[in-house]
């Protein structure tokens, strides 16, 4: 019984030690800074990533959306515009494709998964009205539960692609900053983290991007804090602690049951 109870235990204290280094998340982008903290009496050097910022766009249906609608969401991102004749079709036939692979666990019903939220801008505002942008979503057969287009105010828009995506540095082509152009899918954190970048006609990429994406839903979200979450050493030594007790209680009941046992026997003898 004693090793029934301990045999956990060391397994939790096991996988503990070495999960960290199991899986390689996808890594962060765009530090802003770098900051000192101390933690059990060492200096730490924590970066502070970029977040992205929030904003106040249309989508498809006419209704005002802003980051907050995604909150502890994480984000697939990139940049279409309904006349292009070149790369935004098949860019937008990709992430239907990645959208519907990516479901939830249930085997029956809805099987949309909500912790995933794709989002389009468009780089040309002006002609990209709600309607067009409603003729577009229409053609492909976009799921709006899950994917949102977006249009309105071109300063906002070019802002998100040039200054928080910094999609003219990733690019590394030279990219027009008067009419952005990119092949670019963004994969952006619970956290508004930005996580990677991935060629959105690039089957290798895209197979990438997927991966990634399932990884971080397994992250743990720093914005949700478990019931349970810093308490599981304590839990573990608690643990212990009974199961110690336990097998001191069973040790001591056989002694005694032995005593017991001896004692009647000199008595029959007697």
């Amino acid at each position: 019984m004693l090793l029934a109870l301990l045999l956990p235990l060391i397994c939790y204290l096991i996988m503990r030690q070495f999960s960290g280094s199991a899986t390689e998340m996808p890594r962060h982008f765009l530090p802003d800074s770098v900051v000192e903290n101390q933690r059990r009496g060492k200096n730490v050097a924590d970066t502070i990533w970029h977040k992205l910022s929030n904003f106040s766009l249309t989508n498809q249906f006419g209704e005002t959306v802003t980051l907050d609608k995604y909150r502890n969401k994480i984000i697939i991102a990139d940049f279409f515009f309904t006349h292009c004749p070149t790369i935004c079709p098949p860019l937008t036939m990709n992430m239907k494709k990645l959208q519907e692979s990516i479901t939830n666990a249930k085997r029956v019903g809805d099987k949309t998964n909500h912790n995933v939220q794709f989002v389009s801008f468009s780089i040309d505002p002006e002609r990209d009205s709600v309607p067009r942008l409603k003729e577009w979503a229409d053609r492909f057969q976009i799921n709006p539960e899950q994917w949102d287009l977006l249009t309105g105010d071109k300063k906002t828009i070019y802002d998100l692609a040039l200054n928080d995506m910094k999609l003219a540095v990733i690019d590394g082509k030279g990219i027009d900053t008067s009419f952005i152009h990119t092949d670019h899918f963004v994969l952006i954190d619970s956290s508004r983290n930005i996580r990677g970048y991935y060629h959105g006609l690039d089957s290798a990429d895209i197979r990438r991007l997927s991966k990634d994406l399932v990884l971080l839903t397994l992250e743990k979200n720093p914005n949700k804090k478990s019931v349970l979450a810093d308490k599981l050493n304590l839990l573990a030594i608690v643990f212990l602690i009974t199961a110690m007790g336990v097998g001191i209680f069973l040790i001591m009941f056989k002694k005694k049951k032995n005593v017991e046992t001896n004692v009647t026997e000199e008595r029959q003898e007697g």
